[in-house]
């Protein structure tokens, strides 16, 4: 039986590449190192890959989910107490009083100053609105009487605790959650 040169020329490859291998195991122990092991693990791309996914993963989730009624209704008191110091501000500034009242669907401010710039009216929750009608009376004087507002959610969040905002007629006005 005779062979056909193909595979006499793949077994001599064979025979060349296993001696290369075994030629530099000897040089390595000829030199006194060690083996070395293959290579194991992952490489710093990979690991790099892998964590900018999850980032990426993490900021999308993070961005998807939606505040609670809670810290919504929490928002609306900061910007409130922001907008009656602002309006207790212009108060001071123009010498009258200025009035906040609830209305239906939002608020209202009486006795601004003409040239003042215009203060929001609205709520920014369309399901926030302030418990009771009783006005709150920013005066000229840089000491006004002790005064509250309490706001809450009304809808499918009702179950969330009112906010209050408050003065005790020297500080600025603060909130209070779940009062």
């Amino acid at each position: 039986m005779t062979t056909s040169p193909a595979p006499r020329h793949a077994l001599r490859g064979a025979a060349v590449g296993a001696g290369l291998i075994a030629a530099s195991l000897d040089a390595d122990a000829r030199e006194g190192r060690p083996p070395q092991p293959a290579p194991r693990g992952f490489t710093l791309i990979e690991l790099m890959v892998v964590i900018a996914v999850i980032a990426i993963g993490t900021a999308v989730a993070s961005l998807a989910l939606r505040d609670s009624g809670a810290d919504q209704l929490a928002r609306e008191g900061e910007r409130l107490a922001a907008l009656l110091e602002s309006a207790r501000a212009q108060s001071r500034a123009a010498g009258v009083p200025i009035v906040w009242r609830p209305v239906p669907g939002g608020f209202a401010w009486d006795g601004l100053p003409a040239t003042a710039d215009p203060l929001p009216t609205h709520w920014l929750d369309t399901g926030t609105a302030a418990v009771g009608n009783a006005p709150v009376v920013l005066g000229p004087d840089p000491v006004i009487g002790p005064q509250a507002i309490v706001i809450q959610r009304s809808g499918a969040d009702g179950g969330v605790p009112p906010v209050t905002l408050a003065t005790d007629g020297l500080r600025p006005f603060s909130v209070e959650a779940g009062s």
